[in-house]
């Protein structure tokens, strides 16, 4: 299957900027819809990009939107939503997953990628995040047929520089004092870098054994969520003792956070990590990707961060 341009829905996110970067290197031109294009400008440094403003929920928009790319990779995925009954997981996850298969095959197009998550679960999943997400797999899984290749992948959390993972942990770590209580210490992950996700796309485009598919992308090894905020704060050069909370103060924090205007913790967010986020099976090798170790990869951007700090705080103290 010939792939010169793609569109990328939810490509102005974290790993849709690394994705388009690297499809880039293959030459492949990456179209970005964004709702306001100039909060978008800094993506305009990526070779071969095209960033459009529009609006992927208006379904006649997203079919012209559509109109001459060769595949469509859907990494559209919120984790929380503004109001409390899950309309707003639906909207994102599933009824722009409908949208986007009905845009394809309206447009033409004939490959379509679908990012779900580890813990999607429609029928089972615990939050209004793993129902829709597990919703949204499903339409997919059934799209798949002669005039619509589909692979799905389902990742572990993603880091890497500017993730929603370690910076959101180490920025909550530098606000708390002395001591942070974690919720739901215990639940387990296997962190996957993001360069690791984005070849997996890219090796997957135009790979007909990848039709039809559906990989978990894992890191290679798993911890707890204790493990990985300690870790943070080391690599941070933060001190604080971090406790782990038992569930009634997990939840407690859960409904209060949630009450916060960006919600930096929420009861969706609580009843997703009382599902592991692992897995036995891992894609990536099934791809001839190697997984990268959290330890090779995020000292270098949390470390600069404490650099960073420390270099600003002499600034003040110069009076600079």
């Amino acid at each position: 299957m010939r792939m010169e341009r793609v569109c990328i829905l939810g490509g102005s996110g974290f790993v849709g900027r690394h994705l388009a970067n690297r499809l880039a290197r293959q030459d492949i031109c990456s179209r970005v819809p964004t709702r306001r294009r100039e909060r978008s400008r800094h993506m305009l440094i990526i070779p071969r990009l095209e960033l459009i403003e529009t609006d992927i929920h208006d379904q006649s928009a997203l079919t012209g939107l559509l109109e001459g790319v060769d595949a469509v990779i859907n990494l559209v995925g919120i984790l929380n939503e503004s109001g409390r009954d899950g309309s707003g997981f639906r909207r994102a996850h599933v009824e722009l997953t409908e949208s986007a298969i009905a845009a394809c095959r309206a447009a033409g197009v004939r490959r379509y990628l679908h990012m779900s998550a580890l813990g999607a679960d429609a029928e089972n999943g615990p939050s209004f995040y793993q129902k829709t997400k597990g919703e949204s797999e499903l339409l997919a899984r059934a799209a798949h047929g002669p005039d619509l290749a589909v692979t799905i992948f389902r990742p572990s959390v993603i880091f890497g520089p500017e993730d929603s993972f370690f910076n959101r942990f180490a920025g909550l770590l530098r606000i708390a004092p002395g001591v942070f209580p974690l919720p739901t210490p215990h639940a387990r992950f296997a962190p996957v870098y993001v360069g690791d996700v984005t070849e997996a796309y890219a090796r997957c485009l135009t790979d007909r054994s990848t039709y039809g598919q559906t990989y978990d992308l894992c890191g290679p090894k798993e911890y707890t969520l204790k493990e990985l905020v300690d870790y943070t704060a080391r690599m941070a050069r933060l001190r604080r003792i971090v406790l782990p909370a038992p569930d009634w103060l997990s939840r407690l924090q859960a409904r209060l956070l949630g009450l916060w205007p960006t919600k930096p913790y929420s009861m969706d967010n609580y009843l997703s990590a009382t599902v592991d986020n692992v897995s036995k099976d891992n894609g990536l090798p099934k791809l001839g990707v190697h997984p990268t170790a959290v330890e090779t990869i995020v000292p270098a951007y949390l470390g600069s961060q404490h650099a960073r700090g420390r270099y600003n705080r002499f600034r003040q103290i110069a009076g600079r």
